[in-house]
């Protein structure tokens, strides 16, 4: 029993934690990937662009490995693309654990800018890149896939791990658009809201009783001294 000598009763601030049932998932973006060359589209992998990375994106991939091993990691995944295997290859080595694939959080499909050419379209700031931006919508590009199609597998895919590793911690090493897209999905925000996530960048959401919480978003710290030195 609290009595007037002991004080009054305190409530302090804690940190967060999941609950015992919900599902952390560190979203890892890959490494900077090899650059491209007009006229030397990327290898294909199912009709899609599959750079390795470049010197850049391995030294990410090094200082990420380097930060993430003090987290409790339960499970890692990477998708069918050779950039993300290679950016958690380091973790999974000083973790010990294997990296499971999930093909479904491939990058978006870009239609008849695939192979690296989107790139350049960006560099040139060509009229359907502007219309893309504009409208926030993929299949501005001829033969793109949709924000719903994109978007609908991405958080199916997330929904399924999360499902499976009830009470865990999960990093899966992904893409640009797909952070952005699910993101933007569980905010409910415009579809572009979350785009430009870094190299290497860090994002957070969590699944709790069917619904997601967004924690963190492009959280690059551990590569300030490449970014102002690169």
């Amino acid at each position: 029993m609290t009595t007037e000598a002991d004080g009054p009763q305190q409530f302090a601030q804690h940190r967060w934690q999941r609950t015992p049932d919900s599902t952390e998932i560190i979203l890892l973006r890959h490494g900077a990937s090899q650059p491209f060359v007009p006229g030397q589209p990327f290898p294909l992998i199912d009709g899609q662009g599959d750079p390795e990375l470049s010197t850049v994106g391995l030294s990410q991939a090094q200082k990420s490995a380097d930060r993430l091993k003090r987290e409790p990691i339960d499970a890692l995944y990477a998708t069918s693309m050779r950039r993300t295997q290679q950016t958690v290859d380091p973790l999974a080595k000083l973790l010990e654990l294997d990296v499971a694939i999930e093909p479904d959080l491939r990058e978006i499909h870009l239609g008849e800018w695939e192979g690296g050419l989107l790139r350049q379209k960006a560099a040139e700031n060509h009229p359907t890149y502007q219309r893309m931006l504009r409208e926030e919508r993929w299949d501005a590009i001829p033969g793109a896939e949709t924000n719903e199609g994109f978007g609908n597998r991405c958080v199916n895919a997330l929904e399924k791990i999360a499902e499976r590793h009830a009470g865990q911690l999960v990093l899966c090493t992904v893409h640009g658009g797909v952070i952005g897209t699910s993101l933007a999905r569980i905010a409910g925000s415009r579809p572009f809201a979350f785009g430009g996530a870094d190299n290497c960048s860090v994002s957070q959401i969590v699944w709790t009783d069917g619904q997601w919480t967004i924690r963190r978003f492009n959280d690059s710290s551990h590569l300030f001294e490449q970014l102002h030195h690169a």
